[in-house]
């Protein structure tokens, strides 16, 4: 329990760790002051106006979906010489989403509509946040011979990087809840105030509330990335050189190539887009390739799904595997 505290003190107290914290809170003030400035609450007339487009709108879609119908019910059964789309797709009824006022009343921030992207933009800079504080925590006392130091009073290699890893993830745990609690609370005063707060239904509420579990277990894991990176390469540096050729050599020379050699699927070959669909709960992506096989058979749309489950696995993968590497190494590296 001694080692737990005296790490955190020792977190708490780097100056890196307190500029990101001044950084967090800065981005936060500057975005919700320009949230602020650039909406109003909206008058009697603006809503009597966006409930008529809304309306209008709808009404459209339902005009659009009827008029498909009776194309297909008019169609020669014979007739195969123009695809018609599934009118499914053109029912309102089936639509994720339907015009609401809302949509129309631009200059206005509704909180329900833009909760999501702004939670987005928090767990971003959450999770850059974890693997900066997560390389430097560990780089800069392995550079420095603080880890020496502590080895002569905790000689236990295994317990004392054990103590830190847990120190930093307990900590950044603890910082990015007090952090979303604020955050969201501020927009949703904001709303309540200078906007509209929007349908706050439990719909919402789970769902904002699933994309903040899912975004916080990336931070963790980026956290550990950064911690286990900066171990490996025995520096800060080392974990940011790292990620920069990840980022050029296999997201974007990689990508390249696979685009060249017609590869199949390749988007699912990089940890971007298993981030993405682990964030968002699922995505989709396009290739081409998909539809090669089916020239002249029919009607093709060329989109492949990468599930959560499939990017969770392969995130807890790639972390374990370098925390357990940085934990070997570590146990029989000469520290001096």
């Amino acid at each position: 329990m001694n080692l737990v505290r005296a790490e955190l003190e020792r977190l708490s107290a780097r100056r890196f760790v307190q500029l990101m914290m001044v950084l967090l809170v800065l981005a936060f003030a500057v975005t919700a002051a320009t949230t602020m400035a650039g909406s109003h609450k909206p008058t009697a007339s603006e809503l009597n106006s966006a409930r008529e487009q809304a309306a209008d709108a709808r009404r459209s879609m339902e005009i659009t979906h009827q008029q498909c119908v009776a194309r297909l019910q008019e169609r020669s059964p014979t007739d195969t010489s123009e695809y018609f789309a599934d009118c499914a797709d053109l029912d309102p009824i089936r639509q994720d989403r339907l015009p609401i006022p809302a949509d129309y009343l631009p200059g206005v921030f509704n909180f329900a509509e833009q909760a999501r992207p702004l939670l987005y933009f928090l767990i971003a800079f959450l999770v850059l946040f974890g693997f900066l504080v997560g390389a430097s925590y560990i780089g800069a006392d392995l550079t420095s011979g603080g880890v020496v130091n502590l080895l002569l009073w905790r000689p236990r290699r295994l317990t004392v990087l054990a103590a830190k890893l847990g120190t930093l993830l307990g900590a950044v745990l603890v910082l990015a809840l007090l952090a979303s609690v604020a955050y969201l609370a501020t927009f949703w005063v904001i709303g309540q105030t200078a906007g509209l707060p929007g349908r706050l239904d439990d719909d919402f509420w789970r769902s904002l509330g699933a994309v903040h579990g899912r975004g916080l277990v990336l931070v963790l894991l980026a956290s550990a990335v950064g911690f286990a990176i900066a171990t490996l390469g025995r520096h800060t540096s080392a974990a940011l050189g790292a990620v920069a050729a990840y980022a050029v050599v296999w997201e974007l020379g990689g990508r390249l190539v696979l685009e060249i050699v017609d590869a199949r699927r390749p988007d699912r070959l990089m940890l971007s887009s298993h981030i993405g669909a682990w964030l968002s709960g699922g995505a989709r992506f396009f290739d081409p390739q998909l539809c090669t096989g089916n020239a002249g058979t029919g009607y093709c749309e060329g989109f492949y799904t990468l599930n959560w489950p499939t990017a969770l696995l392969v995130l807890l993968v790639l972390t374990g595997g370098l925390t357990a590497a940085a934990f070997a190494v570590f146990r029989r590296r000469d520290l001096i």
